[in-house]
């Protein structure tokens, strides 16, 4: 699919993701799957829709792993 899109999980990231980190993986899914690297003016409010739904789903995701071997805090 999308090679630049970097994996968000632990272990392949020693610390949480950053709402940042999801926002860009969001957006690289997006331009790819739609084949703009920056949509036209009248296409900008869905592509950005899209992006901040992705995005969300990316957080609820890696909120709801578990990784084998990683300790829980708390």
């Amino acid at each position: 699919m999308c090679r630049s899109i970097k994996t968000l999980r632990p272990p392949a990231l020693p610390e949480e993701a950053t709402e940042e980190e999801i926002r860009a993986a969001a957006l690289q899914y997006v331009r790819k799957v739609s084949g703009f690297r920056a949509p036209a003016a009248h296409n900008r409010e869905v592509f950005d829709r899209a992006v901040d739904a992705v995005a969300a789903a990316t957080a609820e995701l890696l909120a709801g792993l578990k990784v084998r071997g990683q300790r829980v805090s708390g």
